[in-house]
């Protein structure tokens, strides 16, 4: 099938749209757009997406919408696909049937183990994973999905509703974060991803594999304090220095919100959210005596399209 292809990630966070023609076995980029609309805000502890995210949810939507039809994509080669924010909320079938109503997107609601798939093939196609076990992470606002696999075969995956709002709503009463409060996040880790350090005890991963928003900003703020630019455009697997993890670390943790602002790389829309993600990359490094951090920026809509051209 060749063909022009639009690719939407509902994230919990931020929405993501993806154009790309379709030829044989490969795909060449026509736009690509991320915007926040923050659906798990006010909502997502108590299951439902508010009035509020559902009007902003709406107006990237009808957004995006302008730029299927502008791009000339048509509906079946259109594929949507809802997160933790959306599978959680109890408000589900409303949101997706005003969406399909007021846009003509259709959102397909997946699974966790789904999502991990996706984010597994998509890691895969932006970096080079060789043949050893890796830690695939994927830090999103509703969930984190963690993925061991190496570059030929997933050995095991799982979702976990533990994500960057959900951690903000729960831990993040001060800010900067108190000494207790991020005691309590680690505890809370512990207890949680009892599964995971099961699963990184059997596999033994070499190397942590990071995608999306959180690791995003890393490679930014790396790219920015040791260059004085931006990442490559073109590139879409880089290497994170455990030191300048951890240099970007302190500084993070140490200041209040004002002060990350001003850390170079650092965007509005991850600058709160980063305080408790950072604190469970920390997390999965020390537990897991992991030294190495490497960074896919293809992440679950590059999966979806991975898997549309059979790779």
């Amino acid at each position: 099938m060749n063909a022009r292809l639009g690719i939407i990630d509902l994230g919990t966070n931020t929405f993501h749209l993806l154009i790309t023609d379709k030829t044989n076995d490969s795909a060449t980029t026509v736009f690509h757009e991320s915007r926040p609309a923050r659906i798990g805000l006010g909502g997502i502890s108590k299951r439902i997406i508010t009035p509020e995210a559902r009007d902003r949810a709406l107006a990237v939507l009808e957004y995006f919408r302008e730029k299927l039809d502008f791009f000339g994509v048509k509906q079946e080669h259109t594929f949507a696909f809802g997160t933790s924010a959306i599978r959680n909320a109890d408000n589900q079938a409303d949101f997706c049937s005003e969406i399909l109503t007021k846009t003509g997107i259709s959102i397909h609601v997946i699974d966790g183990n789904r999502e991990a798939e996706y984010i597994y093939k998509g890691v895969r196609y932006g970096a080079a994973l060789r043949n050893d076990p890796c830690l695939i992470m994927d830090i999103g606002g509703g969930s984190v999905e963690f993925i061991i696999g190496n570059e030929n075969q997933i050995f095991w995956k799982q979702s976990f509703e533990i994500g960057g709002q959900r951690l903000m709503e729960k831990f993040m009463r001060n800010d900067p974060m108190s000494q207790s409060d991020r005691k309590n996040l680690y505890n809370y880790f512990e207890e949680n991803l009892i599964p995971l350090a099961n699963a990184v005890h059997q596999y033994a991963p070499v190397k942590l594999v990071g995608s999306s928003g959180t690791f995003d900003t890393l490679v930014d703020i790396d790219y920015q304090y040791r260059t004085n630019s931006r990442p490559p455009k073109n590139e879409t697997d880089f290497t994170l220095p455990l030191a300048e993890f951890y240099r970007i670390y302190t500084a993070i943790l140490s200041g209040n919100h004002q002060e990350r602002m001003l850390i170079p790389g650092m965007i509005e829309l991850r600058v709160d959210m980063i305080v408790v993600a950072v604190c469970l990359v920390d997390y999965v490094l020390k537990n897991y005596g992991i030294n190495k951090i490497q960074v896919s920026s293809y992440a679950l809509k590059e999966g979806v399209l991975a898997e549309l051209l059979n790779i």
